[in-house]
């Protein structure tokens, strides 16, 4: 080999990335960047091909003028500038190929991060939303409880007056979190319970099965006192006898188990798509995705209208 050897291998790869900067230009400037659709791919193969065509015709126009041929093996610029095309054209081709899986890569990447960040952001307004509908739901709830006692009994009503207050400061601290303790949520529902046994006196029973170890559970706040609501509103406020309401806490199997009994069966007004449900399947489904779930139904022997969550152990 050569220095005539070396110096064309030299102003190959010089002329190989002079042209292929000016393909990036050009990339750019007709707005050929990837992804491409359509007719834009027929623009760019002609714009490669044109790149290809003059980067051989400068490369051979440029040696034949630097003289960096064996005189021996002279040939005419055509037959020249045929070999440079066919040497030097596939190598242009290669760049581009990686140039372009590059970008197709990246903007995939980039696509799925904003799909990711899309989501999220969907996800916190559809639970902002659902929380948003949870307490004014409550309020009026409790606040029509007050208003039956404030003429029947003015001490009853100043009580529960003071039991809303305690109930409004603790929905307010866990509006801000999407989870909380079983402990904390507990604490919130006998508060509500408490309210609502003014209004129904004898009416409503409650028993607690709680086992202890599930206390520091993570689940989504006001959930348990929704459905303690809706058990009230659709089951034991049906009742002129009233009934009783269980709550039950457990670990069965690899999940944390809360179940809601009341007194009751399941009829025409207790909608399933109702906000009180649909508001807990939607949290459990944004929340947990497949690893919750939550299921109503009634026993008519026992004449029970059973609430059941499944939710991972956290």
């Amino acid at each position: 080999m050569d220095g005539i050897f070396w110096k064309r291998i030299l102003l190959f790869v010089f002329m190989g990335v002079a042209f292929t900067h000016v393909l990036r230009f050009c990339i750019h400037q007709f707005k050929l960047m990837p992804p491409i659709h359509g007719s834009k791919w027929i623009n760019f193969f002609i714009l490669v091909i044109f790149i290809c065509i003059a980067n051989s015709f400068v490369s051979s126009a440029l040696i034949q003028y630097l003289g960096w041929y064996r005189k021996e093996f002279n040939g005419t610029i055509g037959k020249r500038f045929i070999f440079t095309l066919f040497d030097s054209s596939p190598i242009l081709l290669v760049w581009t190929s990686i140039y372009y899986v590059w970008h197709y890569v990246e903007d995939a990447r980039r696509t799925e991060i904003d799909k990711i960040k899309l989501e999220s952001v969907v996800k916190e307004l559809e639970l902002k939303t659902i929380k948003s509908h949870i307490n004014p739901h409550f309020i009026f709830n409790a606040l029509n409880s007050i208003r039956a006692l404030v003429d029947e009994n003015p001490i009853r009503a100043r009580e529960a007056v003071t039991q809303l207050s305690n109930l409004l400061r603790s929905s307010m601290q866990t509006d801000k979190a999407e989870t909380t303790s079983l402990e904390k949520e507990l604490d919130i529902v006998k508060d509500y319970l408490a309210l609502e046994h003014i209004r129904f006196e004898d009416r409503l029973q409650v028993e607690y099965e709680i086992d202890e170890d599930t206390l520091d559970q993570q689940i989504p706040p006001m959930m348990l006192q929704t459905l303690i609501e809706n058990a009230i509103k659709h089951g034991i406020g049906k009742s002129k006898e009233g009934g009783l309401i269980k709550i039950i806490s457990r670990f069965i199997e690899n999940h944390h188990e809360l179940i809601v009994h009341n007194t009751g069966l399941i009829g025409n007004d207790y909608q399933q798509d109702g906000f009180g449900i649909s508001s807990t399947k939607n949290r459990l489904a944004l929340l947990f995705g497949k690893n919750a779930s939550f299921n109503l139904t009634d026993d008519k022997i026992t004449n029970k209208v059973i609430a059941t969550i499944q939710l991972p152990i956290s």
